[in-house]
């Protein structure tokens, strides 16, 4: 248990001090990497069916226990290409000052889901996303026994 606690490399590489307008690309495929391994475990555990806000808190809930500094619901703003404010929308995850986090419980990801992030990236200007699929199973009227 305490060999889990502990930071790899990996996170401690990731956590260092430095330039925040750093955008290696490098470091952000990191990232990526680890916020991949941990919804694999958060799967795992959980398996299907949970709402999408059931995977959101689980992931920044064991990301912050990395250290990796999350924000839940971030609001980034949505500029206009002259800069004016056209409004705001809410990030499912803002990690690491750097990465747009949109989590999603369904069967797969669809060209929708892409265009939302992209979209969400291009109005606020941020450069780096990550669309987290839980697999999420339908079963209408099907008998569920524990």
């Amino acid at each position: 248990m305490e060999e889990s606690n502990r930071r790899s490399a990996l996170l401690e590489e990731i956590l260092r001090p430095g330039d925040s307008n750093a955008r290696d690309a490098a470091e952000i495929n990191k990232l990526c990497d680890v916020i991949r391994e941990t919804s694999f475990e958060i799967h795992k555990f959980f398996r299907s069916g949970h709402l999408e806000k059931i995977y959101e808190n689980a992931l920044a809930h064991r990301l912050t226990k990395l250290g990796i500094q999350v924000t839940q619901q971030h609001p980034l703003d949505v500029s206009d290409e002259d800069g004016t404010l056209l409004g705001h929308f809410c990030a499912d995850l803002f990690v690491a000052n750097k990465l747009v986090v949109e989590v999603k419980a369904c069967r797969g990801l669809v060209d929708e889901h892409i265009a939302q992030l992209l979209g969400y990236l291009r109005a606020s200007r941020i450069e780096h996303g990550l669309s987290d699929q839980f697999r999420r199973t339908e079963a209408p009227n099907q008998e569920v026994h524990s």
